[in-house]
């Protein structure tokens, strides 16, 4: 599975085995250069703790890195990142460390409650919550705070609880409209801007005997996070949970079932379902992401493109993909911060990840480059971030809920279009429920 579609799983909590730690070897001739502090080593004269300045510049740190890729293309990508690093810091040696996604958790958790983890960890972005309440992340509150790039990042790229930061994100994966050129150009409509055109598209799509529109409609966490920008649309957010704009969100998609743009079985379809039916070519548009690029080069036998979800001045599309932050019991954390801002912080380190996975660069200065401003595909993603782009999960739901709330607001998705529910019985349900865990 690629790793743009692991964000969008709900958060997951799973108890497997512990982890080899990697070896962390003390700082010796880096720590006066990049401000260390190294708790409970031994410098050179043997002194527990005390500071460490020697000109054994032979002795190398070693920087743990942990993260869950195993694709080539993400191998790649932390490969890129440790020679990046190391050529411009020659005392400091990066593990990149490999725990598979479903043992991430657990692992980080049992490795805080030990006093011990990761310098850096890149983790789900869902899971950020999780990991806060775990005691797994240090806050970077004050590292961003002295950080003199602050103004290339939007708002919706930092990982925060109750207001404090915990994680960036120097790439993106984020959903987009996909669209049939062949089909469009066949019914003789341009690429829809606002929802009355995709809906007017819809219908003259559904008369020309093809479909309208694919998305998920499973009852979990990654329908929460496909409907979320079709609520926001409407009115709804998770700081302002109006009941009318809710209902008005999940009337537009019973809409689309009514109507025939939508097939009800969507509620059986997880985020890679409904792209294979709309790269089999006979649909016209599909709601999902920038990593189904691979599977549209490698399937569909038609021109497509894509173009930002048509949401008004109202919608907003969660920022998904990995965090990057530093381990609650990092060793080096100055350093761990350096290597950040050294690479996923910065434009080599984007264009890096993107030219090998395709993830969406979440710098500025980088979407505005020709290589990704030129590129009608990468360029409907980075408008979407400028324009639109929210933090997820939202700030909006409180932390230790939102695994929660990511099931039900899926599962009343699901129930709407699935017809178990009216949007009106869905939404004062999705909003009782969410009362009722804040208590």
């Amino acid at each position: 599975m690629q790793l743009n579609e692991e964000l969008s799983r709900s958060p997951k909590i799973q108890r497997p085995r512990g982890i080899r730690r990697g070896r962390l070897v003390t700082l010796v001739a880096a720590a006066a250069t990049v401000g260390l502090a190294l708790a409970g080593c031994t410098n050179v004269s043997g002194e527990e703790g005390a500071g460490v300045e020697s000109s054994v510049s032979e002795v190398k740190t070693t920087l743990s890195v942990w993260h869950y890729f195993s694709e080539d293309n993400q191998v790649a990508v932390m490969e890129g990142m440790k020679e990046l690093f190391e050529e411009s810091n020659p005392d400091v040696t990066v593990e990149n460390v490999y725990v598979p996604y479903d043992q991430l958790t657990s692992k980080l958790v049992a490795s805080a409650a030990a006093g011990q983890g990761p310098d850096v960890v890149l983790f789900n972005g869902g899971d950020t919550a999780n990991y806060v309440l775990s005691g797994v992340l240090a806050p970077l509150d004050d590292y961003w705070a002295t950080y003199d790039q602050q103004e290339q990042f939007p708002d919706g790229v930092f990982k925060k609880v109750d207001g404090v930061m915990y994680g960036i994100q120097g790439y993106v994966n984020l959903l987009g409209l996909w669209y049939n050129k062949d089909i469009l150009s066949e019914i003789g409509v341009q690429p829809p801007t606002t929802l009355a055109e995709l809906e007017s598209a819809m219908e003259s799509a559904k008369v020309a005997g093809y479909g309208g529109i694919t998305l998920t409609g499973l009852p979990n966490g990654q329908s929460e996070w496909q409907a979320y920008p079709w609520l926001t649309s409407a009115g709804f957010t998770y700081e302002n949970l109006d009941e009318d704009a809710l209902i008005e969100g999940y009337e537009m998609a019973k809409r689309w079932v009514d109507l025939g743009y939508l097939s009800p079985e969507a509620v059986t379809w997880d985020q890679t379902v409904p792209f294979q039916q709309f790269a089999a070519g006979r649909i016209a548009f599909a709601e999902n992401g920038n990593w189904q690029r691979g599977t549209a080069e490698a399937t569909a036998d038609f021109e497509w493109g894509v173009v930002p979800l048509p949401l008004g001045d109202n919608g907003k599309v969660y920022l998904g993909g990995e965090g990057q932050g530093i381990g609650a019991f990092s060793d080096n954390p100055d350093l761990a911060w350096k290597y950040l801002t050294e690479t996923f912080m910065t434009p080599a380190g984007q264009l890096l990840a993107s030219q090998n996975t395709g993830s969406i660069p979440t710098r500025a200065d980088v979407a505005s480059l020709p290589e990704i401003a030129g590129s009608e595909f990468l360029s409907a993603f980075t408008s979407t971030i400028k324009a639109a782009g929210a933090q997820y999960p939202s700030p909006g739901i409180p932390s230790e809920i939102v695994g929660d709330v990511h099931l039900l607001g899926g599962q009343a998705w699901s129930s709407v279009i699935g017809g178990a529910a009216t949007p009106e019985e869905a939404a004062q349900s999705f909003l009782a429920e969410i009362n009722r865990l804040q208590r």
